[in-house]
C-alpha cells in the first residue's frame, strides 16, 4: 500500500472514501511483490496496480464492492486455461489480494492508514503492519510502527498481539524489507495463526558515483530511474558541477575517500568508482570494501584491475574484502557508449541486489524472480509459526 502513499495521503486529506487492494502473497512468476496496491475512490478513480495489468479489472470491481458492503475480503488470482485471458494471470503466477474499505467516517483503521501514508509520502521511515489472514474479525486491522519500536493503532484481540506484531514489523523495518510473518493470535509462538503483512517505507537507497566523467552522467540518469538517491563526488571542481550533472541529487567536491569517511551509507548503498586513477581509487576502495554496503564496483580494464588489486593488497586489504569488489565494473553486454556502460553497471547492481545470475532468460531453467517464494516452497501453517516468508 505504501507504494501509492502519495495519492492515498491526498485522498485522506480530502476526506474521500476509498478501498485499497494489496498483494499479500505471491507464487510462481507473479508480476508484483507483496505490498503492491491498487486503490479506488468513491468516484471510481483508480491508482496503483496489483498485477501489471493481468487482473486489474477484477480487482477494481472488488474494490467497488468493498465500498458498497464495507466488508474486507481476501481473493486469490491464478492462471488457468479457462480464464487465462479473462481474469487469470497469464504470466503463470498466483497472487493473493486483500481488499479493504477505508471510508472517511472510519475511526479505527483509517487513522492508522492515513498516518502511514503521510509518513511514507513525506519520506519518513515507517512500517505498516496489517492482519491479512486469520480470524475474520481481525482481518485488515493495522498498526503504524515507528523506528523506535513504538506504534499507533491496534490489531484487536489479545493485548500481546500488538506488542509482538510491532516487534516483528520493526525488525523488518530495520532491514528495509516488506514481508509476511506468521505469529500466534495471542501474541505468542503458538495458538491460532495470524499472518501479518509488514510494509516498510524507507528513504531511497543511495548510489554514490565517484568520478565526474561522461560515463558518470549516464549512470546518474540510470540510477535515478531505478529509484536511487544519487550523489556524484570528485575532487576536481572544474568537473564536479551541478551544470554537468543536472539529474544528480547532489554534487560534492571532495577527495572521494574523505567524503566516504564522513557520509552515511547502509546495507542498500551502491558505490560506483569510475575514476580509474590509482591516487583516487586505492584510498577510496581501501575504505569502501570494509563498509557494510550492498555493492562496490570499480571501472577499468583487466590490466588496471590487476594493478589495482596489487596496490590494495599492499595497502593491507585482505582477500575477503577484495572478493567483494566488482571489477571491471558491470556485466558483459559488449557496451561501448556511456549509456550502454551505465546499463551494464546498473544491470550488475540489480542482479546483485536481487540474486540474479546475469545470464539470458532464453532457455534458462532458473526462476525469473529470485527474491520471492513460489507456491511449491510454501510450508504448512504449523511449520510457519513465527517465520518470515
Amino acid at each position: 500500500m505504501l507504494d501509492i502513499a502519495g495519492e492515498l495521503h491526498r485522498w485522506c486529506e480530502e476526506g474521500r472514501d476509498f478501498a485499497v487492494a494489496t498483494v499479500v502473497s505471491v507464487g510462481g512468476s507473479a508480476p508484483r511483490l507483496p505490498g503492491a496496491a491498487l486503490a479506488v475512490d468513491g468516484e471510481g478513480t483508480a491508482v496503483g496496480s496489483v498485477s501489471g495489468g493481468c487482473v486489474e479489472g477484477a480487482v477494481y470491481e472488488l474494490c467497488q464492492e468493498a465500498l458498497r458492503t464495507g466488508e474486507t475480503v481476501r481473493e486469490t488470482f491464478g492462471y488457468s486455461d479457462e480464464d487465462a485471458f479473462a481474469v487469470g494471470l497469464t504470466c503463470g503466477g498466483v497472487i493473493d489480494v486483500l481488499v479493504s474499505p477505508v471510508p472517511a467516517a472510519d475511526r479505527g483503521v483509517r487513522p492508522v492508514l492515513a498516518a502511514a501514508a503521510s509518513a511514507a509520502a513525506g519520506g519518513r521511515t515507517t512500517a505498516l503492519a496489517r492482519i491479512v489472514d486469520g480470524p475474520p474479525e481481525l482481518l485488515g486491522r493495522a498498526l503504524l510502527v515507528r523506528p523506535d519500536g513504538g506504534w499507533d493503532g491496534t490489531l484487536g484481540g489479545h493485548p500481546e498481539l500488538d506488542r509482538t506484531a510491532a516487534a516483528e514489523a520493526r525488525a523488518l523495518l530495520d532491514a528495509g524489507r516488506t514481508a509476511t510473518v506468521v505469529i500466534g493470535a495471542e501474541g505468542s509462538r503458538c495458538g491460532r495463526p495470524v499472518t501479518l503483512l509488514a510494509e516498510s517505507s524507507v528513504p531511497p537507497p543511495r548510489m554514490i558515483v565517484f568520478g565526474a566523467i561522461d560515463f558518470a552522467s549516464a549512470l546518474v540518469r540510470v540510477g535515478k530511474f531505478l529509484g536511487y538517491h544519487v550523489t556524484v563526488c570528485d575532487a576536481r571542481p572544474v568537473f564536479a558541477t551541478a551544470l554537468r550533472f543536472p539529474d544528480a541529487d547532489e554534487v560534492v567536491v571532495d577527495w572521494p575517500h574523505r567524503y566516504l569517511e564522513k557520509t552515511e551509507v547502509d546495507a542498500r548503498t551502491a558505490l560506483c568508482v569510475l575514476t580509474h586513477d590509482a591516487k583516487f581509487d586505492v584510498p577510496l576502495l581501501e575504505r569502501a570494501l570494509r563498509l557494510p554496503v550492498a555493492y562496490v564496483g570499480a571501472m577499468g580494464s583487466a590490466r588496471t584491475h590487476r594493478d589495482r588489486l596489487r596496490r590494495l593488497r599492499e595497502a593491507g586489504v585482505g582477500d575477503p574484502e577484495l572478493a567483494r569488489l566488482r571489477s571491471p565494473i558491470g556485466l558483459d553486454l559488449g557496451a561501448r557508449t556511456p549509456e550502454e556502460t551505465a546499463l551494464s553497471i546498473a544491470s550488475e547492481i540489480v542482479a546483485s541486489r536481487r540474486g540474479g545470475s546475469g545470464t539470458p532468460l532464453t532457455g534458462a531453467r532458473t526462476p525469473i524472480h529470485h527474491d520471492t517464494r513460489t507456491s511449491s516452497d510454501s510450508d504448512s501453517d504449523s511449520d510457519r509459526i513465527g517465520s518470515v516468508v
